[in-house]
């Protein structure tokens, strides 16, 4: 039997000893001050879930915005495929109004300072006199209030279209009536839209959808001369929940 040294292993336990004296320390200290944890926390995916807001729902199904195209303030074609992958609130509104309107826009300009920061957050607003409202005019409007997103759309278009998008479409109630200052009636509401065009809400204390949000108290005023409470606060917390979905 031979009396030499066998140099490979002797090598190998070098190498596992020396291993040992450098390395063994790092690790150890890695782990004690979490940066392993931390490592692989940035290398997971950042997972998202639905929320428990409601679906409206006809007939047993989910309401999801119809298809439309019109003409924004800065004459370019919007279609609701331009919304896909985006939460938006919608309004019908219009630039003479006299009443309502003015409110409406005040407050959607605030919920759009709130989420300034979201590339994935928009508005969409259709006027109801369209053979007034020019991209020219929207263009203005949206000047004079302070619309800066750049996916709140201010559209004009056929007027048939509009009024079809919104009793049908939205479920927003709209018409012509002289009867009422300005010659026409429409809901104050806004109605809010999740990534894929469906329309959300959270639900009442009854467990049904409200469905959509009033738009006409601001939420400063928190609540109104009638009792009724402003919503404004409630909608920016449903946005936020539909962008983390």
């Amino acid at each position: 039997m031979s009396n030499k040294p066998n140099y490979s292993y002797i090598g190998i336990a070098t190498v596992i000893l020396v291993f040992g004296i450098i390395f063994i320390p790092k690790i150890i200290n890695r782990v004690s001050s979490d940066d392993v944890s931390r490592d692989e926390s940035r290398s997971k995916a950042v997972t998202t879930q639905k929320s428990n807001l409601a679906y409206l729902e006809i007939n047993n199904e989910s309401k999801r915005v119809p298809a439309f195209s019109f003409v924004n303030q800065d004459g370019k074609t919007i279609t609701n495929e331009d919304y896909l992958g985006k939460v938006y609130v919608v309004e019908f509104f219009f630039t003479t109004c006299p009443t309502i309107c003015p409110i409406m826009n005040k407050n959607l300009v605030e919920v759009q300072e709130h989420f300034n920061d979201f590339q994935n957050f928009g508005i969409a607003s259709f006027t109801i006199t369209p053979e007034i409202d020019t991209p020219e005019v929207l263009k203005t409007y949206a000047e004079n209030y302070g619309i800066t997103n750049p996916n709140w759309h201010l559209m004009t278009g056929n007027e048939d279209a509009i009024y079809k998008l919104a009793n049908e479409g939205f479920n927003l109630y709209t018409a012509k009536d002289e009867t009422v200052e300005g010659g026409f009636e429409h809901s104050g509401n806004f109605a809010l839209i999740d990534k894929e065009g469906y329309i959300r809400s959270r639900r009442d204390k009854f467990g049904n959808p409200m469905i959509f949000y009033n738009g006409l108290i601001p939420e400063s005023v928190g609540v109104d001369e009638d009792g009724i409470s402003q919503e404004i606060t409630i909608l920016k917390e449903d946005i936020a929940k539909l962008l983390n979905e």
